[in-house]
């Protein structure tokens, strides 16, 4: 049985309920889930599932098999469980101001420069992001840092919606953000829209708008291969 992302349609849900569909050792999966696991270089959410009778906490949760395996430290509820889900918010929080950083961070380097993103990782408050630049032109982690600030004083409303794929493969700033790497059996496409500046193919957690993110400073930039620049922030 396949989980309900409960957070493909609202990050801002701290809590839901739900029922135990499996148990694999520590790890369950659920019926429903507010837990964001590992992928598209977004790492997982923590928090603690209660039952009647029991406690555990999530520390790890990933797909396997197309299914959402929750790994407990503590108790492990039964098959069949009614469970209360709560999030580590601060946690989850932090990785959605840091997530809309990095699609702050692409369209402004899209707009300034033209060339497209190779790749990316974050933690909580802190992310790399690599671009096809060579060479890194003049001042530029300087510059980045100003038109990223800008965007996020603009306080640009970010927007999710669904595309069915026919369409999203036609979007020009979805071909740009590479939407064709969307596994063929997925019919509908997660769009991440930073209005007026970024639009990209996502299913990560992000902020309502670039006000929310806070600052961000570029602490380094560095060549990682021929033609490859990596650009690491962090966000405050």
């Amino acid at each position: 049985m396949t989980s309900e992302l409960l957070f493909l349609h609202d990050a801002y849900l701290r809590s839901a309920p739900g029922v135990v569909t499996g148990v694999d050792g520590d790890r369950v999966t659920l019926d429903r889930t507010v837990f964001y696991a590992t992928g598209g270089g977004q790492p997982h959410d923590t928090g603690v599932l209660r039952w009647a009778g029991g406690e555990a906490r999530v520390a790890e949760v990933r797909k396997d098999g197309g299914e959402v395996w929750h790994r407990l430290e503590g108790p492990v509820p039964a098959v069949g469980a009614e469970v209360s889900e709560a999030l580590d918010w601060d946690r989850r929080h932090d990785l959605m101001r840091t997530h809309s950083a990095l699609h702050v961070l692409c369209g402004v380097i899209w707009h300034e420069w033209g060339v497209p993103v190779t790749g990316g990782n974050m933690e909580p408050l802190a992310a790399r992001m690599d671009f096809e630049l060579d060479p890194t032109p003049e001042g530029f982690g300087p510059r980045v840092e100003e038109l990223v600030a800008a965007e996020i004083a603009r306080d640009r409303p970010i927007e999710v919606s669904f595309l069915p794929r026919s369409e999203a493969v036609l979007d020009e700033a979805l071909i740009r953000t590479k939407v064709s790497l969307v596994p063929e059996s997925v019919p509908e496409i997660r769009v991440v829209d930073i209005v007026g500046l970024d639009k990209q193919a996502d299913g990560g957690t992000h902020v309502r708008s670039t006000g929310e993110i806070g600052r961000v400073r570029v602490v380094k930039t560095e060549s990682k291969g021929k033609g490859n620049k990596r650009v690491r922030i962090v966000v405050e």
